[in-house]
């Protein structure tokens, strides 16, 4: 693809973003906070508005038109999601309120077949929601939880994986792509690894759904999870897939509506896949966002989609490499479009405040990755994180910014 044709492709996709219009501080929005969440193009909440205006109702129990409108609306974003990561059938595909209910889920339910002595397996570079349950469940089972250790170019030491993985591993979950670093980790071949031993997989694919293609089937995990709102759709929306013999076995986590096909005072009888692990009246005009941001994604395509971050990628990493004093964390060999960065001289809550001055949105602090904080000794970083709609001159604003504002406590 030329770069021209790129450019041209890359400023239909910025129109498409109305908040990119806004000014903040009487400065032009720079919008680098992608990896907390994405911006929402205009058809997504044009989709969302459609439904709350002209179809709402609630689905699956009624039989007047609106319900039915709706019915098949949501079911129609569960076939989007379905062929979108190449599940095999649509009882693969449970909704949730993002990823971490999706993990929670899983950990609530096939977590309890795990008994005292069992180890659960995870990196050094874990969001908090892929530690925290695994915690739980721990000491509530007395499992023992295993962490892969980190290099200091933020990328898993893979002989220690292959060291901790064991017979007396029972569960494996790791994060695809780091929130905090960036790091694409080698998934298909821990996949694989895993699989010799009959364990297996959960892939938190997170910040990996708007950057790249997903295949499960491919992977070959039993479970991934990721949430909508990382992929330019709603807030409150997410997506366990699970092989479906996987997902036969967990028991109901809620009990409720719709999760059942007849209830008594005596016995409940539970409903099938996927409407057993889906109580109450889920976030409908949230799912239907999320099947309109699954068509936005298509529209684009993933060739332009890689090749907008690639460029971006070489380029930002140049330009914040070239501010003296300031060190990129997070430096693996693959890695997708996360710049975390710490300057000795300035706090990086001081420096997410001060850029925001001139119009710019990073973030700072830990990134609900604490264990990577200590692991590099800082409390903190600022990251900027880009997608589709960030340019080049994005990178040479944010890069002007932070070298006024280290001349300004030097």
């Amino acid at each position: 693809m030329a770069k021209e044709d790129l450019l041209m492709d890359q400023q239909k996709i910025i129109a498409d973003f109305p908040i990119l219009d806004r000014t903040i501080h009487d400065k032009p929005l720079v919008y680098l906070d992608n990896a907390a969440t994405t911006l929402k193009p205009k058809s997504v909440a044009d989709r969302i508005a459609q439904h709350y205006l002209l179809e709402a109702s609630n689905i699956h129990r009624g039989v007047h038109t609106l319900s039915e409108e709706a019915t098949k609306d949501y079911e129609a974003s569960r076939e989007k999601v379905r062929a979108f990561i190449n599940a095999n059938e649509t009882a693969e595909i449970i909704f949730t309120s993002g990823t971490t209910e999706s993990i929670n889920l899983v950990s609530n339910t096939y977590g309890k077949s795990l008994k005292e002595g069992d180890e659960i397996l995870i990196t050094g570079m874990e969001h908090h929601s892929n530690i925290v349950p695994w915690q739980m469940l721990c000491e509530e089972t007395g499992a023992v939880l295993k962490v892969v250790p980190l290099n200091e170019k933020g990328e898993l030491i893979y002989s220690e994986f292959e060291r901790l993985l064991t017979d007396k591993t029972k569960f494996l979950s790791v994060v695809y792509i780091s929130n905090a670093l960036g790091t694409i980790n080698p998934v298909k071949k821990m996949i694989e690894a895993a699989h010799k031993l009959d364990v297996p997989v959960l892939i938190d694919a997170a910040q990996t759904v708007a950057h790249c293609p997903l295949d499960v089937q491919e992977l070959d995990c039993e479970f991934m999870v990721f949430s909508g709102h990382k992929m330019f759709g709603p807030t409150g929306t997410g997506v366990l897939y699970g092989k479906k013999d996987y997902l036969e076995k967990l028991p109901p986590w809620k009990g409720g509506g719709d999760m059942i096909l007849s209830v008594t005072f005596e016995k409940t009888i539970y409903n099938k896949l996927p409407a057993r692990l889906e109580a109450g009246t889920p976030n409908i005009a949230g799912v239907i966002g999320l099947g309109a941001a699954i068509d936005y994604i298509e529209s684009i395509g993933w060739e332009t989609i890689e090749k907008i971050e690639e460029d971006l990628l070489a380029y930002g990493t140049e330009k914040l490499s070239a501010i003296d004093g300031l060190r990129l964390i997070g430096t693996a060999d693959n890695k997708a479009g996360v710049l975390s960065f710490w300057m000795d001289d300035v706090h990086p809550h001081d420096i997410g405040t001060l850029v925001d001055q001139d119009g710019i949105a990073i973030r700072t602090g830990h990134h609900c990755a604490q264990p990577v904080m200590k692991h590099f000794n800082i409390p903190a970083t600022a990251r900027a994180s880009f997608s589709i709609y960030n340019t080049r001159e994005d990178f040479d604003r944010l890069a002007e910014t932070i070298i006024k504002i280290k001349e300004m406590f030097s």
